[in-house]
C-alpha cells in the first residue's frame, strides 16, 4: 500500500508518506503556506513507484485526507488536481470510519478524533482513551466493544494563552512549556504553570470519570503537539504516539480496501 496521508488541522497540515505500508516521514506545514504544500506534495508523490501495468506512467498510490477545515480541504484538492493530476479521498465522505459509532450526528464530528480512536483501539483491542493535544484538546473514549462513545473538548495551549492575552489588560502572551517549578515567580511563569497543570489535571480527571463509567481504568494514548510537552508529567498514561492521525488515515484506507474484496 503506497499512500500519502494528509491530516488537515486547524493550524497546520501534516503530510505523511507510506511506501509498502511503512511510514517514511511526516511533515508539518502551516496551512497558509501554499508553496511549501505544493513542494511537499509533489516531492512525496514523486517517491511513489509507477504502477507496473500502467502505460501512461500512473503512480501506484493514493492520497487520503482527514480534515477539520473545509477551506483547506479545497486548497489541497486543488493542489493535487493541478500539480499531480490526481484526486483525493476524504475520510468520512469517500472512505467510511473504521470503527463503530455510538454517537449522534456522526457527520459533524471531527474525522481526526474518530480515526485516532480507531488507530489506538486497533492496537490495544480493549477500552482506550485517546487524547489529542492540538489547537483544541479532545479526550475521547472507545469502549471494550470497539465503539467510539464520544468525549470532551477544550481549548489547547495556544488558544488558552491567546484568550488570556486578548481578554485582559496586562497579561502577556506565553508559549507553554514544562515548568521548572509548580508556581511562577512572575506573571508569564504563573500563566505557564496555570495552563500546563490545568491540562495535566483535566486529562487525569476526565480519564478517572471515564473509568468510573467503564468500571475499569482504560488504556490511555496521547498525541498532538501539546502532548509532547506534558507527557513526562502524566504517569497515568500508557503511550505517547506522535502523528496518530496519520496512522488512523492508513488504517481507514486499509479497512476500506479490505471491505471491497
Amino acid at each position: 500500500m503506497n499512500l500519502i496521508a494528509i491530516d488537515i488541522g486547524n493550524s497546520n497540515i501534516n503530510i505523511g508518506l507510506l511506501l509498502k505500508s511503512q511510514e517514511q516521514f511526516v511533515k508539518s506545514i502551516p496551512g497558509t503556506d501554499i508553496n511549501k504544500l505544493k513542494k511537499c506534495l509533489k516531492s512525496s508523490w514523486g517517491k511513489i513507484p509507477v504502477a507496473k501495468r500502467s502505460k501512461e506512467g500512473k503512480r501506484d498510490g493514493v492520497i487520503v485526507v482527514s480534515s477539520v477545515k473545509p477551506l483547506w480541504t479545497k486548497v489541497i484538492q486543488n493542489i493535487v488536481k493541478q500539480e499531480l493530476g490526481e484526486k483525493i479521498l476524504i475520510i468520512g465522505k469517500n472512505i467510511p470510519y473504521p470503527i463503530g459509532m455510538g454517537i449522534k450526528e456522526t457527520d459533524k464530528i471531527g474525522a481526526d478524533r474518530v480515526i485516532c480512536a480507531a488507530a489506538a483501539y486497533a492496537v490495544v483491542e480493549r477500552a482506550v482513551v485517546v487524547a489529542d493535544f492540538g489547537t483544541a484538546v479532545t479526550i475521547d473514549l472507545v469502549d471494550d466493544r470497539g465503539v467510539f462513545d464520544g468525549g470532551t473538548i477544550f481549548p489547547g495551549f495556544e488558544a488558552s494563552a491567546k484568550a488570556l492575552k486578548d481578554n485582559t489588560a496586562q497579561l502577556p502572551q506565553v508559549k507553554v512549556s514544562r515548568p521548572t517549578m509548580p508556581f511562577g515567580k512572575n506573571t508569564s511563569d504563573a500563566i505557564n504553570c496555570g495552563l500546563y497543570y490545568s491540562a495535566v489535571g483535566a486529562l487525569e480527571e476526565i480519564i478517572r470519570r471515564y473509568a468510573e463509567k467503564l468500571g475499569t481504568w482504560p488504556r490511555t494514548v496521547i498525541t498532538g503537539r501539546g502532548a509532547e510537552i506534558i507527557k513526562d508529567d502524566c504517569e497515568f498514561i500508557d503511550t505517547y504516539v506522535p502523528n496518530l492521525v496519520i496512522k488512523g488515515i492508513a488504517l481507514a484506507y486499509r479497512r476500506w480496501l479490505e471491505s471491497k474484496e
